[in-house]
């Protein structure tokens, strides 16, 4: 057994891997030639101020008396800059929105794993290709454009990483830290001569990065006072730094400002994925080279927002985010960076038509440069006679291009050259594109092939060990070495086919994976021929419509991820199971207790995703609600009759209870405290972190008996659970729960129904006592009915307070009472947690059924690999890359979850047995029999 979980793990790791490699690799290349304009530029130096988290309507939108929010920069886009809105992609997070602006390209999606803080990749920025840049503020932010930086040139001030705190009085000190930085560098500059002198070269940027607007958005929510004030903060400090600069260069006229944010934030407070909230960013830009304000009488856009910010007659000049990057190169006469797919926003540009068309030249010929690395890359490493070049840029098509645009620059035929400019940029970042995907159909189709022959040994593997359906057939010697020579050869002929075309490693794995698993799937022939016969010669009728049921159940899960109702639709079903099958006419108490319980858990995936208005009496009920049950609970242990109890062991249930009113009472205190902006009390955090740590050992010490190790554990993860809540979610662990207890007490009639054993007494059974395999029975049709319940309850447990697959319904005020200074891994790891405890529960309640329905937990467990296996594949297919990147974002975590899923469901089906089967022994008093 163990060698096959441990071929399982392996095989399900290369599955969730390959999504990487084959939708989500770095599309970066190097090896380009540096591109710049010849015309000398407009401006000498570059301020660019990125107010973190600010969306475009908190800034354009006036306050309740009609009065600007931002005042100066209100005035600045009607009388002096162009304005408009800047799109970001998803994923919303700082990095990638960072690299966007100041490099040009859009980060891929292997960031997420450096926490978007390290460069996972080396590329090229506007501030790498200035002569000098100062910068000032988040350590998060500004170390990885100095990293990337060729030479020394590039200079960064910050702040320490513990100021970034959530819990913090106001974070708008972060952004007054930078203004005063900035002030006090400028007066030292006059008595430092070479600090003067760089000063006043050319091509300098000044970039100031104001965390302060995200920090207070994440604590208190963007319609709250504090960011509201925080943006009109900003916007004095940014008045006060651009007269600043002007004083210092004595009004030249040589300074372009550009302000800009690099994501939105929700309502609700977080960032991450692509709600409109999220992806629309403001841009203003003014000073030297920039177009002045440009009247209109009418503008048409799709959303309404130029009536309500009252700008309807300015041109609103919208960009996509990457585009900024070749404008601040534009505008300060430094090459564009090597990587960037931005495309230069001429409107934008206060100069004449041939530096607009030398511009847009210099543009087109940067981005066919990355095209033409491109394509020899994929060339050199395919066969000849199997290559197909991207047929609209050939080599004769480029040289056609260019030429035409050099001859209409000369003839002075701007416009045509521009747009022709336009046309090639289009159709070279469609050529990146093609060459990026080159091998996708191959590869998905590889790992296709391994998924669905995985799953049907999977399945000849249940059928052979654990039902009777086949008899053992007589393996024949000579046709099994046949077949494993046909194969290896196979596997050698792909080998070499990819070891001719030098293509990674990985792409090994997933080419030669498909070959052991159909092996070990045509080896077993003769068991699939005899199943053929015994399969037929049932009634055709009924394992159709046994089929039917499957497919349409699988269906319902896949759905569930996109629409959460489709849980409520199921549990719904699940509530009328005792009616459909009679099982109700042996048990009426129970079939009425099951059906409540499945109404009432189907609530809640009908609630808004959780995390968006904390709702702390919830929590607080839901604590008090757990003592309740837990009174009643202990009062009945006490008076049932158990010879083999001894009472020391319910002294534990008293400590897990107190220690559920203690999480109560913190969570209040906590959210009471940062309420009155006085921080996180220290004492409130000990006992957060010694909660966290001390519940599964109390839980260790409890009986194993089954409802009591399991009441046990219910108390012992509500206790963690409760400090991670801030509203309804809290009750979902107790709902749940008690359809677990009423789903084991259920199983039990089942079994009893399909006349599969007698019935044992459920008080007296006991998890450790499980082992005995003598008992174990084969598997009946009804156990795929069970392992379905488990991964429908699994799925519940994940989605049924929120969907965890988008990063924005994370909410950070959940760990307040652990830590509130910003901290992406130690956050990120107790919302896992958190998300964690719902599983931990339905996994350990599985377990009791496999304990009450004396079956293996391997033939169990194998029905549900199959069937989240099912499901995967499904998922396999629906991972996009184009489209909106909610559409991206979502789907490539739903296959993820899937993934995981399976790989986290082997992980606690391990967790499950030791919650359940483990016992700590404490020295006890024995007691002295006098004589």
């Amino acid at each position: 057994i163990p060698v096959f979980i441990l071929a399982g793990l392996l095989v399900h790791c290369v599955f969730l891997v390959s999504i990487f490699d084959i939708y989500f690799s770095s599309p970066l290349v190097h090896g380009m030639t540096p591109q710049q304009t010849p015309l000398p530029p407009p401006a000498k130096r570059l301020v660019l101020f990125v107010a973190d988290g600010l969306r475009a309507d908190s800034l354009y939108e006036l306050d309740s008396n009609g009065a600007p929010r931002a005042p100066y920069l209100r005035g600045i886009l009607e009388n002096n800059g162009s304005w408009g809105i800047s799109h970001t992609r998803v994923p919303t997070e700082s990095r990638p929105g960072h690299v966007a602006l100041i490099a040009g390209f859009y980060e891929d999606v292997s960031a997420v794993a450096k926490g978007w803080k390290e460069n996972p990749v080396e590329f090229d920025s506007v501030f790498n290709e200035s002569k000098y840049t100062w910068s000032w503020g988040s350590p998060d932010i500004l170390p990885m454009f100095a990293k990337g930086a060729t030479g020394d040139h590039v200079y960064t001030f910050c702040y320490a990483a513990e100021s970034e705190d959530f819990g913090a009085e106001d974070a708008a000190k972060l952004d007054m830290w930078v203004f005063d930085h900035v002030k006090s560098f400028f007066n030292s500059s006059r008595s430092n001569q070479t600090l003067f002198s760089a000063l006043n070269e050319e091509k300098v940027v000044l970039f100031l990065h104001l965390l302060g607007i995200d920090t207070n958005g994440h604590a208190h929510r963007p319609n709250s006072r504090e960011y509201q004030e925080n943006i009109k903060q900003v916007d004095e400090g940014v008045k006060e730094i651009a007269s600043l600069i002007d004083n210092f260069y004595g009004n030249d006229g040589k300074t372009a400002f550009v302000l800009t944010s690099d994501h939105g934030m929700t309502d609700w407070g977080s960032h991450g994925a692509g709600h409109p909230s999220e992806t629309l960013t403001p841009l203003i830009v003014w000073g030297a080279g920039v177009n002045y304000p440009q009247k209109v009488t009418s503008q048409f856009f799709e959303d309404n927002f130029l009536k309500e910010w009252k700008l309807e007659n300015l041109k609103r000049l919208d960009v996509n985010q990457a585009d900024i990057a070749p404008l601040m190169a534009s505008l300060i006469g430094v090459p564009f960076p090597l990587n960037s797919v931005g495309t230069l926003p001429l409107e934008y540009l206060n100069n004449s038509a041939l530096f607009k068309a030398e511009s847009m030249f210099t543009n087109a010929v940067q981005i066919l440069e990355q095209f033409k690395v491109k394509m020899n890359q994929k060339k050199e490493t395919t066969l000849s006679f199997l290559f197909t070049p991207f047929k609209p840029l050939s080599a004769s098509e480029q040289i056609n291009f260019l030429k035409k645009i050099r001859l209409y620059i000369q003839q002075q035929k701007y416009d045509e050259a521009v747009s022709l400019c336009r046309t090639l940029i289009a159709l070279a970042l469609e050529g990146l594109s093609y060459y990026h995907t080159y091998d996708r159909l191959f590869l998905g189709l590889s790992i296709a092939a391994g998924f669905v022959g995985w799953t049907t040994y999977v399945i000849l593997v249940i059928i052979k060990a654990h039902t009777n359906l086949t008899k053992t057939v007589p393996t024949n010697k000579k046709k099994s070495a046949v077949l494993f020579y046909g194969f290896a050869a196979a596997g050698m002929i792909i080998a070499f086919f990819l070891l001719i075309q030098t293509c990674p490693w990985t792409y090994y794995v997933y080419c030669l994976l498909p070959v052991p698993v159909w092996y070990a799937v045509v080896k077993e022939i003769p068991v699939i021929q005899d199943l053929a016969r015994n399969v037929l010669s049932l009634h055709v009728g009924q394992s159709i419509g046994f089929l039917l049921v499957c497919v349409l159940g699988v269906e319902i899960l896949v759905f569930s991820f996109f629409y959460r109702s489709a849980l409520t639709v199921g549990l719904l079903v699940f509530a009328g199971w005792p009616v459909i099958t009679q099982l109700w006419i042996q048990a009426k108490t129970k079939a009425m207790i099951w059906t409540l319980l499945c109404v009432l858990l189907a609530i809640f995936p009908l609630m808004p995703v959780v995390g968006r208005e904390p709702n702390i009496p919830l929590v607080i009920a839901a604590g008090l609600l757990t003592l309740l049950i837990s009174f009643f609970s202990l009062a009945s242990l006490c008076k049932s009759e158990n010879k083999y109890r001894d009472n020391e062991d319910l002294k534990v249930y008293i400590y897990q209870m107190f220690s559920v009113a203690l999480s109560t009472y913190v969570v209040s205190s906590t959210h009471h405290s940062l309420k009155i902006k006085q921080g996180l009390p220290v004492m409130n955090q000990i006992i957060s972190w010694v909660t966290l740590v001390s519940s599964p050992v109390l839980l260790l010490l409890s009986p194993t008996f089954l409802f009591e190790r399991l009441f046990s554990i219910l108390l012992s993860l509500m206790s963690t659970y409760l400090l991670l809540s801030t509203g309804y979610e809290a009750l979902f662990p107790l709902a749940l729960f008690g359809l677990m207890f009423a789903w084991i007490n259920m199983e039990q009639e089942a079994l009893q129904y399909y006349g599969l054993s007698l019935k044992p007494k459920l008080a007296v059974l006991n998890f450790t006592c499980a082992v005995d395999i003598t008992q174990f029975r084969q598997l009946h049709l009804d156990d795929v009915r069970r392992s379905f319940f488990f991964v429908f309850f699994i799925v519940t447990a994940f989605f049924g307070t929120g969907n965890i697959a988008s990063i924005n319904s994370f909410d950070p005020a959940s760990v307040y009472c652990f830590l509130t200074v910003f901290s992406p891994f130690m956050m990120g790891g107790l919302l896992l947690l958190k998300v964690a405890i719902p599983f931990v529960l339905v996994s350990c309640a599985f377990e009791a059924v496999q304990v009450t329905t004396q079956l293996s937990s391997k033939s169990l467990f194998l029905i549900v690999l199959v069937i989240s296996d099912i499901m995967a594949l499904h998922f396999f297919f629906l991972v996009k890359d184009y489209g909106s990147w909610l559409d991206i974002g979502t789907s490539i975590s739903h296959y993820v979850l899937v993934m995981s899923l399976t790989i986290f469901m082997m992980v606690m089906n391990g967790l499950a047995q030791l919650l359940t089967t483990q016992r700590l022994g404490l020295p006890r008093r024995t007691k002295h029999h006098s004589m």
